[in-house]
């Protein structure tokens, strides 16, 4: 549906959104596994870093608390920081060409990455990474929940959230062979160069959608105030509890992806094509599995109770906790690896839940700008925090531990934070129901 109060939708997009575009299951199943590439792409290009940056800390000499900051506070604050105005445009503009001009520029900036000859470039383009990925799964949440109806959203995104494991899988397996044979510059230019032309492929075989389709409503062409999108969350009380939920769990999950490889590396002697070919199926294949499978049992369970869509991140967040502790533990890293494999599968099976369950909170031109407030929560504390706080804490702990001290501080924070999360998770269930029958058209 066009809007005549917005001239910048219009010039973008001159075409208008059809309702027959994806009106068969193989035009939306394109548009899914279409946008899942793009999001495999935006953690390709963010994943790669992990496995090279004992590379890159060897020869610019920098501390893990530079390279924490490089993975998490620096790259998420301008990561949140675009992300909010991008989001408030894709609930208006065409959300297609947001996406395409994203996944354009986050891919530059990742092939320019590896040209840079010290520290503060290398936290320049990383930062132009963040700002570019702001502009990806804001608009393609937005455009799955249009195209698919809420009986099957939660494994839609679910689905696209798989990209996130994707990601890692590719970003560790070629990183890691990359960097032992050629280098880490080659690696971030050879991973960054094919998302140029995906973003051409985006723009032109990808339809935007009428807003509203999946529930067949007409939406108005009138912009919703960003703070009338943040107070109605903020007035559900179950959405306070998944936001933090989600941001705890990803403090988590980004803290383990972020320092897993140096760890191994450090405390197990590993080298890094071995080990990015571990961690590619551990952290990305079978976190695919888990973060797929977990939107699909969820939608299923959820027909009898939709609190199943908190209660399962908290039953599979509990479950991570042992084996999380016993991976800093043992001593042999084989094991370690091994004991890797179920949190590896459930770390994200919130991610889905998560997303689809805000989209039900809100209405349909909220939904963009509600996935970015989540994200920025999400954010902040999970990739802003969590790489950071291990690397501060493995400097602290380093003068008496040596080469063990990340060993500890991913020990002593991460199964903590972990269970936390699974309590939020509880507590989101508990007027779950209530605020999903509140929710405005």
């Amino acid at each position: 549906m066009s809007d005549p109060q917005h001239t910048t939708q219009s010039a973008a997009a001159p075409e208008q959104p059809n309702e027959n575009d994806y009106s068969t299951a193989s035009a939306r199943n394109y548009a899914l596994v279409l946008l899942t590439i793009v999001y495999s792409f935006n953690f390709i290009d963010r994943q790669l870093l992990a496995i090279l940056q004992e590379s890159i800390k060897l020869e610019l000499n920098l501390s893990d608390s530079q390279l924490g900051l490089l993975t998490g506070f620096a790259f998420a604050v301008f990561y949140v920081t675009a992300g909010i105005p991008i989001a408030r445009w894709a609930d208006r503009a065409n959300r297609r060409n947001i996406v395409a001009f994203s996944v354009g520029l986050w891919s530059l900036m990742t092939a320019l990455s590896g040209a840079v000859q010290n520290y503060t470039q290398l936290l320049i383009a990383r930062i132009g990474v963040g700002v570019g990925e702001a502009g990806g799964s804001p608009p393609s949440h937005s455009i799955i929940s249009d195209i698919f109806p809420a009986t099957q959203r939660a494994s839609a995104i679910s689905f696209y959230s798989m990209g996130v494991n994707f990601g890692i899988l590719f970003g560790f397996l070629f990183g890691g062979w990359l960097d032992q044979y050629f280098g880490w510059r080659v690696a971030f230019v050879v991973v960054g160069v094919p998302g140029i032309f995906l973003a051409l492929i985006v723009r032109f075989t990808l339809k935007e959608p009428m807003r509203g389709l999946a529930e067949k409503r007409q939406v108005s062409d009138e912009s919703i105030p960003f703070m009338q999108v943040v107070s109605l969350l903020w007035s559900r009380v179950s959405f306070r509890h998944i936001a933090f939920a989600a941001a705890l769990n990803a403090f988590a999950g980004y803290s383990t992806s972020s320092w897993t490889a140096s760890f191994m590396i450090r405390s197990h002697s590993m080298s890094t094509g071995e080990l990015g070919t571990y961690l590619a199926l551990i952290l990305g294949l079978a976190g695919a599995i888990g973060v797929f499978g977990g939107g699909l049992l969820a939608d299923r369970l959820a027909h009898q109770d939709k609190r199943w869509y908190m209660w399962l991140p908290a039953l599979t967040g509990l479950v991570c906790v042992p084996f999380m502790v016993a991976v800093y533990l043992v001593d042999n890293p084989y094991t370690a690896l091994m004991l890797s494999i179920i949190p590896g599968i459930l770390f994200n099976v919130y991610l889905g839940n998560a997303i689809a369950t805000t989209h039900g909170l809100v209405g349909l031109r909220m939904r963009a700008t509600a996935s970015a407030i989540l994200f920025l929560i999400l954010n902040i504390i999970g990739l802003g925090l969590g790489p950071w706080t291990i690397g501060i804490l493995s400097d602290y702990f380093s003068t008496s531990l040596g080469t063990e001290s990340l060993r500890q501080a991913m020990l002593y924070v991460l199964p903590p934070v972990m269970f936390w999360s699974t309590c939020h998770f509880y507590m989101a269930a508990r007027t779950l129901r209530r605020d999903l029958e509140a929710a405005p058209d």
